[in-house]
């Protein structure tokens, strides 16, 4: 016997909810989520982010690596952000260890990662209107993408995976001139940006596709422990940088760029005035790297262990808040090395920003939260 369900809308009918898979398949460059959503027409009802697809047990992975080898391991889960991912790592171990880095190596750090921001940004910034339907500014993005790349693939030989980062401060120092060639990167960068900012900002098909769509208060983000863009857009005024600096940001002044509505819109402008204030910040801290001499790195023993204990390490990394959880019991590989990632906060508003949606709109919010997938699973 088999019953039949109609599933429509207009005068009538007997309307039934739908159940659709979004996924799991891998949109651009986030990565493989799923979506489980209850649909009422074109109408979502519900939305259940199915997280999973792209789980590596990289957290596990750690206990059985040495603090060398973990760095490797930690650069991948954000693939966009790899060299901020080092960062917490080493950061996290040096506490640990008691090591003071170098001061040239830390402002090199600081540029490096903020060079790094700006790729992040670049690459959402691009990505993102393509998901919506605009074709040609992620040619500009990637135009100055490819400019920065450039830049930070000389001094890592990296191009994703940089691996510069080092217990006790970076692998080696930088190649001759190298800070002047960067400086010359940033400065094109910067003066090419409005080409992007002037055919997006106030695009109107791109503003009716975004303004007033997917609003996150400022409560809803706070109680799902949001940060980053997807934060700041809806008016939590937090940054890491300025509220408790690391590296050098404790010696330069870090503009927090903030919006109050919250919506697909305000999520996209945080990013791209972003872009702006990380270029001045490399730059500064260039400037800084050029008047300092000295080493890059401190001379480490053989097999590098740390001391019983434990400590919690957080940075402001392109995403949002990465926090690094490291207990120690005195051995070569940490005891326990947790991972608390921004894209996973930020999804989980997913489930509250989706219902009574379009399905239009849903792909705009989902570009909008700006996540990496392995971000998410680790």
């Amino acid at each position: 016997m088999t019953s039949e369900v109609t599933v429509g809308t207009g005068a009538g009918l007997d309307t039934a909810d739908m159940v659709l898979n979004i996924g799991p398949q891998h949109p651009s460059t986030h990565g493989v989520l799923r979506l489980r959503l209850v649909l009422d027409g074109e109408r979502v009802v519900s939305a259940e982010p199915i997280i999973g697809y792209m789980h590596r047990g990289a957290e596990k992975l750690f206990e059985v690596r040495d603090y060398r080898q973990i760095i490797m391991l930690a650069n991948r889960h954000d693939w966009l952000s790899a060299f901020c991912n080092e960062l917490g790592v080493v950061l996290a171990v040096e506490r640990l260890m008691g090591i003071e880095v170098p001061e040239r190596a830390v402002w090199l750090r600081t540029a490096l990662a903020e060079l790094n921001r700006v790729l992040n940004h670049l690459m959402f910034l691009g990505s993102y209107p393509l998901e919506i339907g605009a074709i040609t500014p992620v040619f500009y993005a990637f135009r100055e993408r490819e400019t920065i790349q450039a830049v930070l693939e000389e001094a890592s030989g990296g191009r994703m995976h940089y691996m510069y980062n080092r217990v006790g401060g970076l692998k080696e120092e930088v190649p001759a001139g190298w800070t002047g060639r960067a400086r010359d990167a940033i400065d094109q960068v910067r003066r090419r940006m409005p080409d992007l900012d002037s055919l997006i900002r106030r695009n109107e098909i791109f503003l009716a596709r975004t303004v007033g769509v997917g609003v996150l208060s400022a409560a809803d983000a706070a109680a799902y422990g949001a940060s980053g863009p997807v934060a700041r857009a809806s008016g939590l005024d937090l940054d890491l940088r300025r509220d408790e600096p690391y590296l050098a940001y404790g010696e330069l002044s870090v503009p927090v760029v903030t919006r109050t509505a919250g919506d697909c819109h305000s999520r996209f402008e945080v990013l791209l005035d972003q872009v702006y204030v990380s270029l001045d910040l490399a730059q500064q801290c260039l400037e800084r790297v050029d008047r300092l001499t000295g080493p890059v790195n401190v001379r480490l023993p053989k097999v590098v262990k740390a001391p019983e204990g434990h400590t919690y390490a957080w940075t402001e990394n392109p995403l949002g808040v990465n926090g690094y959880y490291l207990v120690s019991r005195g051995e070569k590989t940490p005891w326990r090395l947790k991972l608390r990632t921004a894209s996973y906060a930020n999804v989980q508003a997913l489930s509250t920003l989706l219902p009574g949606t379009l399905v239009p709109d849903l792909i705009a919010i989902l570009g909008s939260m700006f996540f990496v997938v392995g971000d998410i699973d680790k």
